[in-house]
């Protein structure tokens, strides 16, 4: 039933044009060449070949260096790669690494085809929880300056603008111990950060009522005091990227009207 419903398809008239005096015209007026191109000799083996994935963790550059110098067969880590795909460095100094400790030519053919995308973003879940009934924060500028090489990467959100509004990922979560129960409007906010440099990173969190800052030098000695530092390995690339950021801010005990920044925590995870 294949060839009645193609030759539909292509022997289907476009709409004719009228005229004004009422006469029809049709559409392919003036092309005096017509090319037919017949459908049986599209080749099926011009289809990229399908792979079957393993479930098993992609291989690591110091995986196919070890496979390779314990003795595998080209072919076998061909096929290793296909299967569990790569998590390596197929950049063009990545591939001479590999070629210098032994890895053949058709293998890092495989590394450059089957690799994981580079990681070009840092997703960052954030979370802020704000534990009481007060309406402003104290500090009203909630910073993250992560360093990317020559850049440093400035993530800032004006507190008191989204309190004011009703956010999308928004909730009331009790925070209660066992003696006294705390309610919190806890914000979620999903996002990436784009980040260039592979490897070692530092993100530091602090709380700022300065709204135009670049650089974390321009803290005050005391935002400097409560700011926290975290580092993180930035891995070139993986098959999860996710990295969550907490903090939680109380209500004043002077300034009961207002929300004092507490602390934050950070973790990431790389698969």
């Amino acid at each position: 039933m294949l060839l009645p419903l193609l030759t539909a398809v292509f022997l289907a008239q476009a709409p004719a044009a009228s005229t004004a005096n009422g006469r029809t015209v049709s559409p392919f007026t003036g092309n005096s060449h017509a090319e037919t191109l017949n459908l049986v000799t599209w080749s099926a083996n011009q289809l990229p070949k399908v792979y079957e994935r393993s479930d098993q963790l992609p291989l690591t550059d110091d995986e196919l260096t070890k496979l390779t110098q314990a003795g595998f067969t080209t072919e076998q880590l061909v096929k290793m790669i296909e299967e569990r795909r790569c998590a390596c460095d197929a950049s063009a100094d990545g591939l001479i690494k590999l070629k210098q400790k032994g890895v053949k030519p058709e293998v890092l053919s495989a590394v450059s085809l089957h690799a994981l995308p580079p990681n070009r973003a840092l997703n960052l879940d954030v979370t802020l929880d704000f534990i009481g009934d007060s309406t402003q924060a104290r500090d009203a500028f909630l910073y993250f300056f992560v360093d990317d090489g020559p850049i440093t990467r400035v993530v800032t959100a004006n507190l008191n603008d989204l309190l004011g509004n009703k956010n999308a990922h928004e909730q009331r979560v009790d925070r209660s111990n066992v003696l006294v129960p705390h309610w919190a409007r806890r914000i979620q906010l999903p996002g990436s950060l784009p980040l260039k440099h592979y490897g070692h990173h530092t993100l530091i969190v602090a709380s700022s009522r300065n709204p135009t800052l670049t650089h974390p030098d321009q803290l005050t000695d005391q935002e400097r005091e409560r700011a926290q530092t975290y580092s993180f390995d930035y891995p070139r690339s993986s098959l999860q990227s996710v990295c969550r950021l907490s903090a939680s801010y109380k209500r004043d005990a002077v300034l009961t009207y207002k929300w004092s920044y507490l602390g934050s925590r950070f973790e990431c995870e790389w698969n």
